[in-house]
């Protein structure tokens, strides 16, 4: 079973930049997207059913333009969970599961904090999020979260981790919840497999940031940890050049 998950960074733009030929050479089982910025409505879905995903789940945000998840899938899930019955986060679209036979798969757009409106915002729903999973571990303990967290973990996984110590997504506080989440049961799949430096999913669009590699490191396929025998392996696809962020892989046994 192969997995990607993906910050499209808007889908329609994503089309137009070739994702759907993109998409049918990775071929994967199940693909979970981020920042779609479109309701289905606007844009022609049958483009993925004529490629194989027949089974596609759009959740955009309230506001048009902005935010929104999607997951699109080979097989048909059991179950389509549409938010977290959290109101402030479903909306803006942020959370999408799938339930199969032995094991749930879940895109997570978690906010940024750009600002300190936001960064306060971005703060009470990684708390909300986390006692959210806390109980849902208990009924499906084979989770999959996937998608953008906008935080990096570690020092490795950022280019310049002592000038951006201060700057949102690497502030201490953020770098704390993610290790805490980590710690509460599920597998950074990428570390798991490389533990090299230079390894990242965004990068800005000012200055050659991705021409010189000055990336970050923000999004993951977070494995629950009774899924660890099944790890196949995990990868950073950067040649995929269809918006700031690139598709980032795991495949389980």
């Amino acid at each position: 079973m192969k997995i990607i998950s993906y910050n499209v960074n808007g889908i329609r733009a994503a089309i137009k930049k070739g994702f759907v030929e993109w998409l049918e050479q990775a071929n994967p089982d199940v693909i979970c997207l981020q920042e779609i910025k479109a309701s289905p409505d606007q844009f022609d879905t049958s483009v993925f059913e004529e490629i194989g995903y027949k089974y596609n789940y759009w959740y955009p945000a309230t506001k048009k333009g902005y935010s929104g998840v999607a997951i699109l899938s080979k097989v048909e899930p059991e179950n389509v969970a549409y938010g977290t019955g959290i109101d402030y986060m479903d909306f803006e679209g942020r959370n999408l599961r799938a339930d199969f036979k032995d094991f749930s798969v879940m895109s997570l757009y978690l906010p940024s904090g750009t600002n300190i409106a936001r960064l306060d915002h971005k703060l009470q729903f990684m708390a909300d999020f986390q006692e959210y999973i806390n109980e849902l571990k208990q009924e499906i303990p084979n989770l999959i979260i996937c998608g953008d967290y906008n935080i990096c973990h570690q020092e490795i996984d950022i280019h310049d981790p002592v000038r951006l110590k201060n700057t949102s997504g690497f502030l201490p506080v953020e770098r704390k919840w993610i290790d805490g989440f980590m710690k509460s049961g599920f597998i950074d799949s990428f570390r798991h497999f490389n533990s090299e430096p230079d390894h990242y999913s965004w990068w800005s669009y000012r200055a050659g940031a991705r021409g010189n590699n000055k990336g970050w490191r923000i999004d993951y396929n977070l494995v629950a940890e009774p899924l660890q025998d099944k790890l196949k392996r995990a990868v950073i696809l950067p040649e995929a050049k269809h918006s700031d962020h690139c598709p980032v892989l795991v495949e389980l046994e």
